[in-house]
């Protein structure tokens, strides 16, 4: 993604992801959305999550949910070496440039 500022919020970098998660399944008009967090209505499929061909995803309401599954742990966002326990936590992306989001998936059975 490019025009990135050099320093960012882990809420703004979230929420960015998520506008341009969103914006990309709008746009394709697929029935599978492969984001951070589960659309509300959607059934988990194997590598996303199914919510019906031309259904339209509301980003705001996304990134909100997306917030809130950090919160909860349902994923941590690692920046360079370390992971990132606050969404107030500023980020220069100059000083460490790489950023991975990891979806936590709970075990069955153990």
């Amino acid at each position: 993604m490019t025009g990135l500022p050099q320093r960012i919020s882990a809420r703004e970098l979230v929420r960015l992801r998520v506008r341009e998660e969103v914006a990309r399944f709008n746009a394709n008009q697929v029935d599978v959305f492969r984001g951070l967090v589960r659309p509300t209505d959607a059934e988990s499929t194997l590598n996303g999550y199914r919510v019906g061909k031309g259904r339209r995803l509301d980003w705001e309401r996304q990134a909100d949910a997306a917030c809130a599954a950090f919160a909860r742990n349902g994923f941590v966002l690692l920046v360079g070496d370390r992971q990132v326990e606050d969404l107030d936590e500023e980020i220069d992306l100059r000083a460490d440039p790489e950023v991975a989001f990891v979806r936590l998936v709970p075990l069955v059975g153990g």
